[in-house]
């Protein structure tokens, strides 16, 4: 392999973003959610999209 070819470095940082994404996202899945609790964690879900480039 070139070292042009170098495949992207995947960071814990990174993984650690995605572990929680997927928390949220899953949280808000919940039935019984409040519609504020509800609009604080799709807020925070797109911020954290923008983040990691989703």
């Amino acid at each position: 392999m070139n070292p042009e070819e170098e495949k992207p470095v995947y960071t814990c940082n990174e993984y650690r973003q995605e572990m929680i994404l997927l928390a949220l996202r899953r949280r808000l899945q919940q039935p019984d959610l409040a519609e504020e609790e509800r609009q604080r964690l799709t807020g925070e879900i797109a911020r954290l999209e923008k983040a990691i480039g989703f």
